[in-house]
Order: structure tokens, then C-alpha cells, then sequence
């Protein structure tokens, strides 16, 4: 398969993992203080993680948190959240995917749910003082990790099961592989 077969088929598998961030906010939606959590993007950072990668990942979050954020359904909460988790456990994943893919997939929930819920909580407090009007004397720095942590955790959860079923039917390889450009030998 040539690598720019490859790359259309990454370009719609991203497409479609921002369509399913944006779509599943709908659905699966709650206020959190002063975030509106979506589990739905956790699981999705996780799952463009396994299969695309942490720059495709990134640029998921990106989109999809943009997205929300036109139709009303996020706050500017979505961006340091989203994007930060998506680059943590993108990294994650392609740091250990060789070693041991169930210790990588373990790994990867864990660095979502850190990412985004620690590293995107404490991001959120400078945006939420410089482009929210939020008052700094107000708001605490854990005002948005403990919701974010509950919003990731629900979501890393759902990616684990749905990772590791997919692994347990030999369906997650043959994915992966063909995301993959094949090796030309010389």
C-alpha cells in the first residue's frame, strides 16, 4: 500500500474520530464547575493515539474541540483539555506500542486521563483567567482538574474496553496494519 493510500486513510479515520468527538458531546455532556466535560473526546485522544498517531491526535482534538466550540457545545475549557491529553497518550503509545502492545494500551489510558486531567486542568486556569474573564482571585487551580480527571476518567475507560476488545479479536493489529504504508525493499 503506498504511503499516500495511507495518508487518505488516516485523513478519514480522523475525520471521523473528530465527527465522533463532536457528535458524542451531544450525547454524553455534563457541567463540571466551570467546564462542560465530554467524555467522548478522552476516548477518542485514546483511540487516535492507537491508530493515528499523537500529531493526528492533536489535530483531532483540535478540530473537534473547535467545532464544539462554534456550536455552542464547549467552552475554551475543550482546547488545553483535549489537546494536551491527545498529545500525552499519543506519545505514550508510540513510545511503548513495540514493547508490549497491553502494556502500551494500559499505559496510554493513564497518560489521557494524567494529560488531560492534570497538565489540561492546569492549563485551563490561565485561559480561563485571560480569555474567560474569570475572576483569579475566585478560582482555584483545582477547579478544573477534578472535573477534567472525571471527564477523562469515564472516557479513558470506555477507550480501554473498546482497545482491549478490539486487541482480544486480533482486529486492533490488522487495523494498525493497515494504517501503515508497506516497506519497499531495495
Amino acid at each position: 500500500m503506498s504511503s499516500s493510500t495511507v495518508t487518505v486513510k488516516k485523513l478519514a479515520l480522523a475525520a471521523m474520530f473528530t465527527a465522533l468527538a463532536f457528535v458524542g458531546s451531544y450525547f454524553i455532556n455534563f457541567p463540571v464547575f466551570g467546564s462542560n466535560c465530554s467524555p467522548t473526546q478522552h476516548m477518542v485522544n485514546v483511540l487516535c493515539a492507537v491508530f493515528l498517531g499523537p500529531g493526528w491526535g492533536v489535530g483531532v482534538a483540535f478540530c473537534a474541540s473547535l467545532i464544539r466550540n462554534l456550536a455552542g457545545t464547549g467552552t475554551l475549557m475543550a482546547f488545553p483539555g483535549s489537546m494536551i491529553g491527545a498529545l500525552c497518550c499519543g506519545l505514550m503509545y508510540m513510545a511503548l506500542r513495540r514493547k508490549n502492545q497491553s502494556l502500551a494500551i494500559s499505559a496510554t489510558l493513564v497518560a489521557e486521563a494524567l494529560g488531560t486531567g492534570v497538565l489540561g486542568g492546569l492549563c485551563a486556569y490561565p485561559v480561563a483567567i485571560l480569555f474567560m474573564n474569570v475572576d483569579a482571585a475566585g478560582l482555584a487551580v483545582t477547579a478544573y482538574i477534578i472535573p477534567f480527571l472525571i471527564s477523562t476518567v469515564v472516557g479513558s475507560l470506555i477507550a480501554g474496553v473498546l482497545v482491549f476488545a478490539l486487541k482480544a479479536g486480533g482486529a486492533l493489529e490488522r487495523m494498525q496494519r493497515s494504517l501503515t504504508p508497506a516497506k519497499r525493499h531495495a
